[in-house]
């Protein structure tokens, strides 16, 4: 009697049981994160502390405890930093909604059946496998491109007597369409090529997403008479909701680890400045982590996990 209600009472319940086979999953990540991350992270915080100086003849560092100077002189005294992270953060907000439209678009897309759709799948991740420099050369060339395309296309199609881009940014400013709404549209098209080089993942992600999601629902939705717009609000979105925090999670931090801050801090280091370059990644890796934190927050509000 005593050894089966000993094993009932440990027996685990279904959603304790997933949860065990997740921490199993992460087990690996978790640990290479204790072993060699945390370590990496205190050292990052002493040195953001120290001025440490190495001689040039003997090759001995010295550390000087110079306390928060380093944090004083970077938001107070140093040229760019305050100007860079901003527009890092700015650039990243601008281009999360654009990465996460997209990519859902594209998902829905090619998630439909039709010829040749493993070829269109593996053409959207190829630039993402490859990631050689004659992709990234000719990415980079489209951005610049696309950069100045608003001007220079407006003179060239002026010239061959089409009617041009500022036609069209005026004709939807006379439509009391506000500027901001308007800035934005125009920001995203001359950002179109870095949107389609950062959405590979997102895609996959995306596409296992909506093919997990039970076919029942989708009879259920059509004999209830829903149209395909009903369907996507009420059945596909809140489904991939889960997905969307997970691509949004992934897009911030690879949108940060890409940006000009921490470039920023990879000269400032490769100029022996260490303190300061300490300053700057930690600085960023805690922007990083509120906006993660307020995002996830406000979108876990609206997140329905089905099990």
């Amino acid at each position: 009697m005593n050894k089966a209600a000993g094993k009932k009472r440990f027996r685990l319940s279904y959603e304790q049981k997933n949860a065990l086979r997740g921490y199993t999953f992460i087990l690996p990540w978790l640990i290479g994160f204790l072993v060699f991350y945390i370590g990496c992270l205190v050292q990052l915080g002493q040195f953001s502390l120290l001025d440490i100086k190495i001689d040039a003849g003997t090759g001995v560092r010295q550390d000087i405890f110079v306390k928060f100077q380093n944090y004083i002189d970077a938001f107070t005294s140093h040229a760019s930093f305050k100007q860079t992270l901003t527009s890092s953060i700015i650039n990243m907000m601008i281009d999360l909604p654009m990465i996460i439209f997209f990519s859902l678009f594209v998902a829905l897309l090619l998630n439909r059946k039709f010829k040749g759709r493993a070829v269109v799948r593996a053409i959207f991740f190829l630039p993402i496998i490859l990631s050689s420099s004659a992709v990234g050369d000719a990415i980079n060339r489209a951005t610049q491109l696309m950069a100045t395309g608003v001007a220079s296309s407006t003179s060239e199609i002026a010239e061959a007597g089409s009617v041009s881009v500022s036609y069209y940014i005026q004709l939807f400013g006379d439509l009391a369409l506000p500027e901001s709404v308007l800035g934005y549209v125009v920001d995203a098209v001359n950002r179109i090529a870095s949107i389609i080089k950062s959405s590979g993942v997102q895609i996959i992600l995306f596409i296992a997403a909506l093919q997990s999601i039970p076919g029942s629902l989708y009879e259920v939705a059509k004999i209830e008479g829903a149209t395909g717009y009903e369907t996507l609000w009420k059945v596909t979105i809140p489904m991939v909701m889960p997905h969307i925090i997970t691509n949004t999670i992934y897009t911030v931090v690879d949108k940060f680890t890409t940006s000009d801050i921490v470039s920023l801090a990879a000269d400032t280091y490769q100029k022996y400045n260490y303190g300061l370059s300490a300053v700057f990644s930690i600085t960023s890796t805690l922007a990083t982590c509120i906006i993660l934190a307020l995002i996830v927050y406000l979108l876990n509000k609206r997140t329905f996990y089905y099990n």
